[in-house]
């Protein structure tokens, strides 16, 4: 393989000759470039010779002894090939540039993003190795030493097994930033692709990082790339953006980018396993550790790039190769031909600053960040209010729509995907649902879900197990889809099948959902569901609760809530969180100010509860940490679902505009038809 040592011939007293270095592009990034090329010349570790750009540096910024050329092609043309060719130009140059360096004898080391498609990518490789070259990819964080830290954890299994990467940048760029240059924000300029845009370019790092940690480094990695492009600035590129990489060996790694955040914070990469999990802050080289020990933070030292490419014998001693950059192109590549990033809507973006120092602020985006990394879901899948989400069922009622239906299909494997209705709204408009929240991203709107269905999950997350006493990640999701539905005004019936982890149908489900309009202000939603064994067996219906779990019987029926302000909780003889939890009652209100998102003052709304006439479960109530409320199915104590005979359950909810008092609520129930 190539070395990078001159091919001199020297005598025994002469000095071996330092590695001679060229730098395309002086402007932009090249300037760092300069910065370190001086660092290593004044070190004595390599001989800056020439520089090629269009636009010459002032007279005086570099030394007297580097020949300064308009082109490549002109410093080529001179005869005197470099040990190594540094290429930090436009995008949609690197390509060419690299190919000629390669042609006449250089090394490269190439600035990201490396190219513009997958059809380049290959060129440049097969260039490489044709001409017995090195290629060095502009990756700095691959040469952090916490990337094989990182590595040892996992394998020592600090963390436990896997279950997932996200890579995280919330970042803000100006509207000088996009006009900096003819390129800049641009995904074709003449013709030529360019693919600028935050995941292939400023937060680049971010993808090629996380990807390392995925084990993701070829083209045959990758199994599966999702994209979900928006942009808020008036640019054909994007800049808001969920990119989701399913490797081949089953790792998903999300990336939830962002150039439109109210403050710019550090890019993080977490790996996140079953025991605890790992945050890399790449550019700070610095690791957060969570492991059943406790939580510590660890600083390390970097490898810089371009001396690990003048001492590399072969690609081998490459941190970041060329010939590892396949997944991180793959990437590219689906972004590349992608549909065009879909605008933010005005209303959802606030502008920070004047003139070319403003910069966009897209509303709620931190929450919006989190939720997609922690959920491993699309902005579109979360239902992000700027994002069009794919056409589904809903629930209307005098022209208003009071409910979507989801199949729950796009929900993460540990999750336990599920149909589910969200968001549920008032006839005013409020949300009174919320879902893949930051706290328990398996909650998901109203539906029906039960953590132990004989020891399989099918409500998502930890699984509380009585042999642990705790709550601990299993390989034990279920997952619900939907077989039939039947979708009328006011009514919708559906034919479910329990699935467990290896495809066994373990019960079959009967819902039926039916909405009316109770007044101007108020409508009823009524859910029921009947639960029967699709084996020929008993199964056992079970919660944490049933395995020893105090006070945690939740499962059955349940209604995630969004933030609610001022939150009153009360039955007809007991009021607030504790008293509520646990008790049986005929019926539970909730009333206060729902959150209206960022930006928007809250409104005021009432949800009551009714209680499942065929048996007193008791009321599962959550408030202080996080708004829920459920009818637990088995509170302390399997409940047995038999052939023949199956669980049945009945709950109606009335949703309400304004605060209810007990008063108002009989006299609806009444009105209902109910027994109060």
């Amino acid at each position: 393989m190539t070395h990078l040592a001159t091919t001199q011939t020297l005598t025994a007293a002469e000095p071996a000759a330092l590695p001679t270095v060229a730098l395309v592009g002086v402007h932009g990034f090249g300037e760092r470039h300069l910065e370190n090329l001086r660092r290593l010349g004044t070190a004595g570790k390599l001989h800056l010779v020439a520089v090629a750009d269009p636009v010459p540096l002032a007279e005086g910024q570099l030394p007297a002894d580097v020949t300064v050329f308009g082109s490549l092609d002109d410093l080529l043309a001179a005869g005197e090939i470099p040990d190594v060719v540094i290429i930090s130009t436009p995008i949609q140059t690197h390509a060419p540039l690299a190919l000629a360096a390669l042609a006449a004898g250089a090394n490269v080391y190439l600035e990201k993003p490396p190219v513009a498609s997958m059809a380049q990518y290959e060129d440049v490789l097969a260039a490489a190795a044709q001409a017995g070259k090195l290629v060095q990819l502009g990756f700095q964080s691959l040469g952090s030493h916490a990337i094989p830290a990182i590595q040892d954890i996992v394998d020592s299994g600090g963390i436990g097994e896997v279950r997932g990467i996200s890579a995280t940048g919330q970042w803000l760029r100006t509207r000088g930033y996009f006009t900096r240059s003819r390129w800049a924000g641009k995904r074709s300029l003449n013709g030529t692709d360019v693919v600028d845009g935050v995941a292939t370019n400023a937060l680049a790092h971010a993808v090629a990082t996380g990807l390392c940690l995925a084990g993701a480094r070829t083209v045959a990695d990758v199994e599966q790339v999702d994209t979900d492009l928006y942009r808020a600035n008036n640019t054909e590129s994007d800049d808001t953006s969920v990119v989701r990489v399913r490797t081949t060996n089953g790792t998903v790694l999300t990336c939830a980018l962002t150039l439109c955040a109210p403050v710019q914070t550090a890019p993080l990469v977490t790996v996140y396993g079953t025991l605890g999990q790992v945050t890399f802050s790449y550019t700070e080289d610095r690791l957060d550790i969570t492991t059943p020990a406790g939580t510590r933070s660890e600083s390390f030292a970097r490898t810089d790039l371009l001396e690990n490419l003048l001492t590399a014998q072969s690609k081998e001693d490459l941190l970041s190769p060329l010939c590892s950059a396949g997944a991180y192109v793959s990437v590219l590549e689906a972004i590349r031909t992608a549909e065009d990033p879909k605008p933010i809507g005005a209303g959802h973006v606030s502008w920070v600053g004047e003139g070319d120092q403003a910069h966009a602020v897209v509303h709620g985006i931190e929450s919006w960040i989190q939720r997609a990394a922690l959920g491993q879901a699309t902005f579109q899948e979360l239902g992000a209010p700027w994002t069009s989400g794919p056409e589904t069922p809903v629930m209307g009622l005098g022209g208003t729509t009071v409910a979507t239906v989801r199949d729950g299909s796009e929900i993460r494997p540990t999750s336990s995907p599920r149909p589910y209705l969200h968001p549920i709204r008032t006839l005013a408009g409020t949300a009174v649902t919320d879902h893949v929240p930051e706290d328990h991203v398996w909650h998901l709107g109203a539906g029906v879900a039960l953590q132990d269905v004989d020891g399989i999950n099918f409500w998502g997350g930890r699984t509380y197990t009585r042999d642990a006493g705790a709550y601990v990640w299993r390989k034990d999701h279920g997952r619900i889809v939907t077989e039939a539905a039947e979708h009328l005004a006011g009514r919708r019936v559906e034919q479910l099948g329990w699935i467990g982890p290896d495809g066994t149908r373990i019960l079959s489900e009967q819902r039926e959902w039916r909405w009316s309009a109770v007044g101007h202000s108020a409508w009823t939603l009524t859910l029921d569901f009947s639960l029967e064994p699709a084996v020929n067996r008993t199964v056992l219906l079970g919660s944490p609760g049933s395995n020893g779990r105090p006070q945690g019987g939740y499962g059955g029926f349940f209604w995630r809530l969004p933030k609610v302000a001022d939150a009153t909780i009360w039955t007809v003889d007991a009021r607030g969180e504790d008293a509520v939890h646990g008790s049986v009652a005929p019926w539970l209100a909730w009333s206060g100010t729902f959150d209206a998102g960022s930006g928007h003052l809250g409104h005021p709304a009432t949800l009551v509860f009714l209680a499942a006439p065929q048996a007193p479960d008791p009321w599962f109530v959550r408030h202080s940490g996080y708004p829920g409320v459920g009818l637990s199915l088995a509170w302390d104590k399997p409940v047995q679902a038999e052939p023949g005979n199956p669980v049945r359950r009945t709950v109606t909810v009335l949703i309400a505009d304004g605060f209810l008092a007990t008063q108002d609520i009989e006299q609806l129930i009444t009105h209902m038809g109910e027994s109060a």
